[in-house]
């Protein structure tokens, strides 16, 4: 079966020995400080939890969590010094304030542990390139399907170690790396999130503009080994409809020490686009003698299924289902508007305790509202505002030992400033 998989890889590569590049990145290296970029980002974030009917879903066990605060991150990245080889920096330090989070409503993970207000945190990088392959040693931020940093509080998670990014072949990217350190989104430790080691390496393939594949492996010590793969394709109909399918699986081996057993998730989603709006339809499954179990040092953005919103819907034997409706308002004059509505129902959920099943006809559903504008010119030019609002429910075959009734509201005010 590995050898299947890995095969596309192959072939990706014995189709793309035609297409390298005559000119590298490395050859065309302006310098060091010709091609430096500097970005800045100013955030505030407000952060709403209700946990329903007496229960508690929280960071720190409590029903009702709001929390509002503000961030600054700056993220140098060097250009190549010229010659054959290149050797550059990255370096990375951000800021988080708490503005309120009084009365014991502390929960949803957004400021530092032991009751702590504020947090500065700065690290870097260093790289070199040869043609176009890139070694980076030091703290980065992956975003790879089995290795994703989450940035969905005030400041991003950040890793500890070294990555090789290749695109020598038009259209692939291979990606190897090893990292032994993992921050989270509220500390400004070296490895606060108390990672060993994770290995992983992959790519991607883009067979044409409009199907593309990809193939990762990740080995989370003591925790899991874990296979992902994707297929994209997008059928345009007309200039103005298109047809898009989107395939998702992971396949995890669990260690002992985490269970043990195995997980298969999938997803396949189809979306219709015909000029402002989007309809989208989704199918989401599980399989194996647990669910998909969140690692603790892969991120917390590494899980690429479609129906993946305040709930994963990643439970043991959990099947869904989603409906959901896309609109971009520029077609009606309003540039930089969007607006998302999604439905998800789910059954088959098998509940456990102390690994021995109670239940298996565990339900839940979540009814996901967002909506998000960026300016689009001035002087306030890309300053965005997300609103985005979840209602989840669960039968008490699920709500009584896996997840509880939550509503929950999310607003972030994002500000980018492009320096170099």
């Amino acid at each position: 079966m590995r050898v299947m998989k890995w095969s596309v890889i192959a072939l990706a590569v014995a189709a793309g020995t035609s297409q390298m590049a005559v000119a590298s990145d490395q050859s065309e290296s302006k310098g060091f400080v010709e091609d430096s970029t500097l970005s800045l980002l100013a955030r505030s974030m407000y952060y709403n939890r209700d946990a329903r009917n007496g229960a508690s879903r929280g960071t720190e066990g409590k029903g009702y969590s709001e929390e509002w605060g503000a961030s600054a991150r700056a993220l140098f990245e060097s250009g190549f010094t010229q010659g054959t080889v290149g050797f550059g920096v990255n370096a990375y330090a951000g800021a988080l304030w708490q503005l309120d989070t009084g009365g014991g409503r502390r929960g949803v993970g957004m400021f530092p542990e032991n009751e702590g207000k504020d947090l500065t945190i700065a690290n870097a990088a260093v790289k070199a390139r040869v043609s176009n392959t890139v070694l980076t040693y030091g703290s980065q931020l992956p975003a790879l399907p089995v290795l994703a940093y989450d940035d969905g509080r005030l400041l991003p998670e950040t890793f500890e170690g070294t990555m090789i990014t290749s695109t020598e072949i038009e259209g692939l990217e291979l990606n190897a790396g090893r990292f032994t350190a993992y921050n989270t989104m509220r500390q400004s430790g070296r490895d606060s999130g108390g990672l060993k080691s994770i290995d992983v390496f992959g790519g991607s393939y883009a067979f044409n503009k409009d199907f593309s594949a990809a193939l990762y492996y990740s080995d989370l010590e003591e925790q899991y080994k874990r296979k992902y793969a994707n297929l994209n394709y997008n059928l345009p109909l007309t200039e103005e409809q298109a047809l898009g399918f989107d395939f998702n699986v992971y396949k995890s081996d669990y260690d002992r020490r985490v269970g043990g057993g195995d997980n298969t998730i999938w997803s396949l989603a189809a979306k219709y686009s015909v000029g402002a709006h989007a309809f989208i339809l989704a199918h989401q499954r599980n399989t194996g003698s647990q669910g998909f179990n969140y690692g603790n040092g892969d991120g917390g953005g590494a899980i690429f299924v479609a129906n993946s919103f305040l709930s994963d819907f990643n439970l043991e034997d959990e099947r869904s289902w989603q409906a959901s409706y896309e609109l971009d308002f520029a077609t009606y004059g309003v540039p930089g508007l969007s607006f998302k509505t999604a439905y998800i129902w789910a059954d088959n959920i098998t509940s456990r305790e102390d690994g021995v099943i109670t239940n298996t006809d565990g339900k839940e559903h979540e009814f996901f509202n967002q909506v998000k504008y960026t300016v689009q010119s001035g002087a306030a030019k890309d300053l965005s505002f997300r609103l985005r609002a979840s209602v989840l429910r669960a039968n008490s075959e699920v709500s009584d030992v896996n997840i509880d009734d939550t509503n929950e509201v999310r607003f972030y005010v994002n500000y980018p400033l492009s320096v170099l």
